[in-house]
């Protein structure tokens, strides 16, 4: 199967994930050298997103610096877009990208001590007051649902006033949203510049976010080069498990609702069941081969060759793809099938 357009490469760093911080320097150079667009940062509640970005500009020339994502608790809108100013004029200009994401219930309230509010409501005026501190045509107040600038609320003097940003931006900073639901989706395509989906489905990016200049829509991918696939696979199941079956409650859990929207509705149910009651050799078990396949490239380099021209790695629609796995001949491969090395030679 041809791919209609080139698809962009992003680079994925799980370091939020790890105990102690150790930045790839050398593979993301590598990947910068290969053509990837960008590298991409997370935080859930150890390191956080920005600052390996800072350190990475430093030691990179023009690869784009992403998170996917930076949680909207942890900061105050002015403080994340005095942070993506600082690190962008860092990085030269032209090169942060600020994916941002609401994460679920459990963090926003149980580490960062916030409500958990209306999540759809916070994003519209959380984005709101970004682009007005980014773009300095004024002094910036919101007077929104959720957010209110200057705060007027219990503990209040009543002295605050609208401020306007010392720091001018280098370059416009694009904000992309993570989000899942339909009511957030449509959000990212209305007031956003691209779109980190979770759990895309069958049918791929909805008709509205295609073809538009303006908006990227990123997905992920995973590859290694093996000759082991169910080895890969089983190794996968402990931490897929634990993000659907306990990275949330009953009630919310994106990670859960990610795997249904991918086509393993009941799949997803069984394995929140089986967590809860502490069952997690079981919920690791009911994990499906196809799940962990279906956004993964495993196996020798002619398996994944194949499947790659098969078509449906990369799900209709989208504009990129950002690839998890540490291997250099793994990133090479990518560079290969996607044709950015190519690019990059010519």
């Amino acid at each position: 199967m041809e791919h209609s357009a080139p698809v962009k490469l992003g680079l994925r760093l799980e370091l939020y994930r790890a105990a102690e911080l150790r930045v790839p320097v050398e593979t993301v150079r590598l990947a910068e050298s290969l053509g990837y667009h960008s590298v991409w940062t997370a935080e859930a509640y150890g390191s956080d997103a920005l600052s390996p970005l800072a350190y990475l500009a430093a030691v990179t020339e023009r690869i784009k610096l992403g998170t996917a994502v930076v949680q909207l608790a942890a900061r105050p809108p002015a403080t994340l877009a005095m942070h993506a100013m600082t690190v962008d004029a860092l990085a030269g200009g032209n090169r942060l990208i600020l994916g941002i994401g609401v994460s679920g219930p459990q963090i926003v309230e149980g580490w960062y001590g916030q409500p958990w509010g209306s999540p759809n409501a916070r994003i519209r005026d959380y984005v709101s007051i970004l682009r007005k501190v980014l773009d300095r045509e004024g002094p910036v107040s919101h007077d929104g649902p959720e957010i209110r600038l200057p705060y007027d609320g219990p503990g209040a003097l009543g002295q605050g006033k609208p401020l306007k940003s010392i720091m001018h931006p280098v370059a416009p900073i694009p904000i992309w949203l993570a989000a899942g639901g339909p009511k957030n989706t449509a959000l990212a395509a209305e007031i956003c510049d691209g779109w980190l989906p979770m759990g895309l489905g069958p049918s791929g990016v909805p008709q509205e976010m295609r073809g538009r200049d303006d908006f990227d829509v990123f997905t992920g991918v995973s590859i290694k080069i093996t000759d082991d696939v169910k080895g890969t696979l089983d190794a996968m199941r402990p931490l897929t498990a634990m993000y659907v079956g306990g990275m949330g409650s009953r009630t919310h859990n994106y990670h859960r609702d990610a795997m249904a929207r991918r086509g393993f509705p009941e799949a997803a149910d069984r394995i929140g069941e089986l967590w809860r009651a502490g069952k997690k050799e079981e919920a690791m078990a009911a994990v499906p081969e196809e799940y962990l396949e279906q956004n993964g490239l495993f196996g020798s380099v002619e398996r994944i060759r194949r499947r790659w021209e098969e078509g449906g790695v990369v799900p209709d629609g989208a504009t990129g793809v950002i690839v998890g796995g540490d291997d250099h001949d793994a990133i090479e491969l990518m560079a290969e099938l996607v044709g950015t090395r190519d690019g990059v030679e010519a």
